[in-house]
């Protein structure tokens, strides 16, 4: 039994992302866009990316009807005391693209640095920090309870940009103990080491015995049925 899960996002290299690390399960996962015409606006105005995550999947399981997965992830560098934050997305302004948001990032850093302090780049600590939630809209009696996980991947942030794999600050941020950036990773590196593989593996177990249990539901059903028709 193939199930649809739907990816709370509307962001294409994350729905791709997902689907690799998800692979191996009996799921197909989709973007919300593919079963919501128009899909729902959600303001992401949450304090912890799980606050926003546990929202944006409740709202799309609710309209969907549908298994529901939501990403909510972002930076946090201790120079900048852990902006950019859940307003990752939008640091530039509302609707930054990347190429802002980076632009913004690195003018931020700049602002803060002291010519008497150490010059390395690797001064700004910063970590990638993602929520996923998982709602299922028939599961618990419909109550919408959320299944969160976390994960985190640590580094820090260098100012010139370099690679031209992943997206968001991908090209800034470089992964500890790799000496290269995310966005210089090949997608099976960054998917053994990113903060969204950590949470999707931390989610994995959960996610499967949720499966099992709709399965057990629809096999239930079926067996009520067959004894309807031969009675």
């Amino acid at each position: 039994m193939i199930h649809t899960l739907v990816l709370a996002s509307g962001n294409r290299s994350k729905l791709l992302e997902i689907r690799a690390l998800l692979a191996g399960l009996p799921v197909k996962v989709v973007g919300m866009d593919e079963v919501l015409r128009p899909p729902p606006v959600v303001v992401e105005d949450g304090a912890t990316f799980a606050d926003n995550a546990a929202k944006k999947a409740r709202a799309v399981a609710a309209a969907a009807l549908c298994l529901t997965l939501a990403d909510d992830s972002g930076l946090e560098v201790d120079a900048l005391d852990g902006r950019p934050g859940v307003r990752s997305a939008r640091f530039a302004h509302e609707r930054a693209t990347d190429a802002e948001n980076n632009a913004a990032l690195v003018a931020a850093l700049e602002s803060t640095f002291d010519p008497s302090g150490p010059s390395d780049a690797h001064a700004y600590l910063a970590r990638f920090r993602c929520a996923l939630c998982l709602v299922d809209p028939y599961g618990n009696r419909g109550t919408g309870e959320v299944a969160v996980a976390e994960g985190v991947c640590e580094g820090a942030i260098t100012l010139a940009a370099r690679g031209s794999f992943g997206f968001g600050y991908d090209p800034l941020f470089v992964v500890a103990g790799r000496e290269r950036t995310m966005a210089e990773l090949s997608e099976e590196e960054k998917n053994a080491v990113s903060h969204r593989a950590r949470a999707c593996l931390a989610l994995r177990p959960v996610l499967e015995r949720m499966l099992a249990a709709r399965e057990a539901v629809v096999r239930a059903v079926e067996r009520g049925a067959e004894g309807v028709a031969t009675a």
